[in-house]
């Protein structure tokens, strides 16, 4: 389902908004130093609102965060991130993202240097909350930070999840991290929280654990819709 965009007097709001996410995921440790960037869908015709290249996310000031134009026009801040063009690729190919986190989160930038469950599903369904929150996350081959080509890995990917009839909220960039988005600052967040824990969760465990068998993830479909 599509959500509608925010109207224009939210702005001041979701610049609070930004600022609040940042920080608590600086302060929580799911970011570090001046890594990752977040952004925000504004009004039909608004634009955006995304982090300044370099910035820490724990320091944010409203004031200073970038807006730009629905083209990719910067109107005032501090210069956009360098992922702006990915951000706005990941907006027109869900509609229904309304805000985009990217982080360098230690526990995923491990998994792919440890070796992912598989390239298609980064980590198996260990957990019913994972399953229903976040989904299967594939892994995108790595690329030099702000490389114009990762954009259309991702919009292929939301496509190919949406023809399988699943809703993608996540990719995992190879030695990079996460972008995850959703349909708020809140939701984003709490989306990655889950794709970082579950990550955390598979490392730490000796032996690996099993699965979900096919039977548990055909219940958490039929009670929760959630698409495995």
């Amino acid at each position: 389902m599509t959500s509608a965009r925010p109207t224009a007097m939210d702005t001041t709001d979701l610049r609070a908004e930004i600022c609040r996410v940042g920080r608590s995921l600086f302060e929580r440790g799911y970011l570090h130093a001046t890594a990752g960037n977040i952004s925000v869908r504004l009004a039909e015709g608004a634009g955006y609102l995304i982090t300044p290249t370099d910035a820490c996310l724990g320091a944010l000031d409203p004031d200073r965060l970038a807006l730009v134009t629905d083209a990719g026009t910067q109107l005032s801040g501090d210069r956009a991130s360098k992922t702006l063009a990915l951000h706005r690729r990941i907006y027109a190919t869900a509609p229904e993202a309304m805000c985009v986190i990217h982080s360098h989160s230690t526990p995923l930038v491990a998994l792919t240097l440890a070796g992912v469950w598989t390239p298609e599903a980064v980590l198996p369904p260990i957990t019913p909350y994972f399953v229903m929150k976040v989904g299967q996350v594939p892994l995108l081959p790595y690329h030099r930070p702000g490389d114009p080509a990762v954009a259309e890995l991702v919009a292929t990917a939301i496509v190919q999840a949406r023809r399988r009839g699943a809703t993608l909220r996540a990719v995992l960039l190879d030695r990079l991290g996460p972008n995850v988005w959703h349909n708020s600052p809140a939701a984003a967040m709490a989306t990655l929280e889950e794709l970082v824990e579950t990550a955390r969760l598979w490392l730490m465990c000796t032996p690996r654990p099993s699965a979900l068998d096919s039977a548990q993830l055909a219940e958490l479909q039929q009670a929760f819709g959630a698409v495995w």
